[in-house]
């Protein structure tokens, strides 16, 4: 075995690690800042259900792997040279996280991986190595992850407080203290569904490269998950969940929006219906955006003034950044790396 491809494996392991420290507190964040769950009780239920998501979701449907996996192409010949740059994408993309995680940004880490390959793949072979086809899916996934997400906060909490209008407040709160639970489990599930996916892909890739022979591929030329990845995978990403992450769950489930527990809900159960819908039909999409632009339209659905737009601006500045710097930073490795090796 290479030191090339120990070196990319264990480069994706971290990365992986990370997505579960810094990107899955996104879908505990609205549990804990109602007081639902303690931060502790929601980072356990949170590795249980991203686990589950993980694994349960590529056995069910994994297209979403499909797309990231194709999503630049090298030639033939040249496969050494890929891994090389491949390896320096997962560390741009380290890097990328822990700044983010450090200033409490929520980052998406599904844009920072897509820009981290892209760039590094550029450093390479140009603008060739991109797969356009496969790059569009990521921007209809973009608009998905923004404006449904959005769009179906606002509306789910409009329907909830229409059928729950002649509820007691203390019977709400008792019932929505329940439900939220399942709609925090259902959250990180989905989290588990659609990032794990992404990082099997890429994993495969990784191998791919090293020995084509290694890797299963259907009649349409995508890659066939082993199980001992989608395992591999879900415990690495869980085991990065209990390390925690409470700046962003701050960030995202209390400075944005002051949430009571049917919002959180709401919030909850929109996103999580965004991402069920992108993972069936194979869009990979930020859980960090389609989560934070549900709480923003449950927030507008009271009043737009509910919403922080300073907290807001800071993290869309932070989306906007992610696929220039992320990509950049992997281009730049890309071309040290590829001295070094």
């Amino acid at each position: 075995m290479s030191i090339t491809l120990i070196i990319v494996v264990v480069l994706m392991l971290g990365v992986i690690f990370v997505n579960g420290w810094t990107d899955a507190p996104n879908a505990i964040a609205t549990v804990v800042s109602t007081r639902v769950l303690s931060p502790g009780a929601a980072v356990k239920m949170a590795v249980v259900f991203n686990f589950l998501g993980a694994f349960v979701m590529t056995f069910v449907n994994a297209s979403v792997a499909a797309t990231l996996s194709n999503i630049v192409r090298f030639s033939p010949n040249e496969n050494d040279l890929a891994l090389v740059v491949l390896s320096a994408a997962m560390f741009a993309i380290v890097l990328w996280a822990t700044a983010a995680w450090y200033f409490g940004i929520p980052t998406s880490e599904s844009h920072a991986l897509i820009a981290g390959v892209t760039g590094a793949a550029i450093a390479l072979g140009g603008f060739s190595s991109v797969n356009q086809g496969e790059w569009n899916k990521v921007l209809i996934g973009l608009v998905i992850s923004s404006v449904l997400g959005f769009g179906m906060g606002f509306f789910i909490t409009k329907l909830v407080e229409f059928l729950f209008y002649p509820m007691k407040r203390r019977t709400a709160n008792k019932v929505f203290s329940v439900a939220q639970v399942f709609g925090a489990a259902a959250m990180a599930f989905m989290h588990g569904a659609q990032d794990g996916q992404k990082f099997m892909g890429t994993f495969l890739l990784g191998i791919y490269l090293y020995n084509p022979e290694m890797v299963t591929r259907t009649s349409e030329g995508s890659f066939v998950i082993p199980p001992w990845l989608i395992l591999l995978c879900s415990v690495v990403m869980g085991l990065g969940t209990s390390v925690g992450g409470y700046r962003i769950i701050k960030a995202v489930g209390m400075d944005m929006v002051k949430l009571e527990k049917y919002q959180g809900f709401s919030a909850d159960i929109a996103a999580s219906f965004c991402l069920l819908l992108s993972s069936v039909t194979g869009i990979p999409v930020s859980t960090t955006h389609t989560k934070t632009t549900a709480i923003m339209g449950v927030g507008a659905s009271r009043r737009l003034s509910a919403v922080n737009w300073k907290v807001v601006g800071d993290m869309v500045s932070a989306w906007v950044l992610t696929f220039p710097g992320c990509g950049i930073i992997a281009y730049i490795m890309a071309k040290i790396f590829l001295r070094i090796f």
